[in-house]
């Protein structure tokens, strides 16, 4: 039955990953799963056996949850535009409370201003040129391929950390829509050393992410508040078209409570 629920909250992680401006990370800890997640990569090799049967209930339904609803999802942004860009606005400001609540709870010294400041100048700079990133990206040859492996590692560590969406940072990074496709279309030479990149970066920054959420919660939780406010700059579609206005608030709205509303429970326990 535990294998069950991991498995189904793993879908539910998929999802979200697909989706810019919600986090994993943070759908995780929602979910009452983060810290073990963390912990089984960042200390495999102590349990093997039981970190991987852990770490492969929670895969297999996160690669079900993206393979099942990427398509869904590209349909609806090729039709609705505005109106789902506005729900990934919704979203994203729908998880800003409880990530501004756990980082006012932590004992760091300092208001951590600066790495807020940093952190949205950080994903501004990354989001400047995205037209020229997804020539590179799907362009073939070896810079091609390097690229697509660093971004993953970049991608890695949005999904590590709460707060940081890794479909967003596909997003600045002008990668969304060719990756969405890519899925949809199974372009193996395009996923590979996306998904290496990816594999690697997790490796490589699960522990280093974990110790600087425990030692420095306060700096590393505005870090990702800037990241997350800077985002929004690439999500706002602009003024929605004539007709669609109506509906664009209301998907903003409907996406703002939900998110809220399924991270109650943690803004509870930071009280």
């Amino acid at each position: 039955m535990r294998g069950l629920i991991n498995f189904l909250k793993g879908i539910a992680v998929g999802i979200a990953t697909l989706v810019p401006g919600v986090s994993g990370g943070t759908m995780s800890i929602i979910l009452g799963i983060y810290d073990n997640l963390i912990h089984a990569v960042s200390s495999f090799f102590q349990d093997w056996k039981k970190n991987l049967l852990f770490l492969g209930e929670v895969a297999l339904g996160g690669l079900l949850g993206m393979a099942c609803f990427s398509s869904l999802l590209e349909g609806a942004l090729i039709r609705y535009p505005f109106v789902m860009k506005f729900f990934f606005m919704g979203v994203i400001f729908g998880g800003l409370p409880v990530l501004y609540k756990k980082a006012q709870s932590s004992k760091d010294n300092g208001n951590g201003i600066l790495y807020f400041v940093v952190g949205a100048v950080l994903v501004l700079a990354m989001s400047s040129q995205p037209t020229a990133v997804t020539t590179l990206a799907t362009s073939t040859g070896i810079l091609s391929i390097i690229f697509l492996f660093i971004a993953g590692i970049i991608i890695a560590v949005a999904l590590i950390l709460p707060g940081i969406s890794g479909s967003f940072m596909l997003l600045a990074l002008g990668l969304y829509d060719v990756t969405l496709n890519a899925i949809n279309t199974f372009n193996v030479p395009f996923l590979i050393p996306l998904a290496l990149g990816v594999f690697a970066g997790t490796i490589a920054t699960t522990k280093t992410i974990e110790k600087l959420l425990q030692k420095h919660p306060k700096k590393t939780y505005m870090l990702i508040l800037g990241f997350i406010l800077g985002s929004l700059v690439e999500v706002y579609p602009g003024i929605p078209e004539y007709g669609e206005v109506a509906a664009s608030i209301v998907a903003a709205i409907i996406g703002f409570i939900l998110i809220f509303w399924m991270s109650r429970k943690e803004l509870k326990s930071e009280a």
